[in-house]
């Protein structure tokens, strides 16, 4: 079973953390044949953290599971924090696959979402 996991930052706002799961959902609906499961998780103040979604998505059978940081720009969480966890994960769980991908902001579509806002 493949499994993406949303990776945002997380907020006290619980409306702004409600987006990410929307998100998320959204994403699902998108690849259904990509991932058999798409779920999200918080790096600070907000729950699931990614070692509560990481726990999840492999109790629910995943052996390969990407991590997709939802960050605009490659500050401490992108450079740190996240790759951290991944080892973190990576020794509790040997027999899963985890792929930390490139955080959003560094995707090339950005420009063009950027210059389709800015019309």
């Amino acid at each position: 079973m493949k499994q993406l996991i949303i990776i945002a930052h997380g907020s006290r706002r619980a409306s702004s953390n409600d987006e990410i799961a929307e998100l998320a959902a959204k994403v699902e609906q998108q690849l259904p044949c990509r991932y058999d499961a798409i779920s999200f998780a918080f790096l600070e103040m907000a729950d699931p953290n990614i070692e509560t979604a990481i726990d999840l998505a492999i109790n629910h059978g995943a052996l390969e599971i990407n991590l997709l940081p939802y960050f605009l720009s490659a500050g401490n969480h992108v450079v740190q924090d996240l790759p951290q966890a991944v080892k973190t994960a990576e020794t509790q769980f040997p027999q899963v696959s985890f792929n930390l991908l490139s955080y959003v902001g560094q995707s090339n579509a950005m420009v063009n979402l950027i210059c389709d806002i800015a019309k």
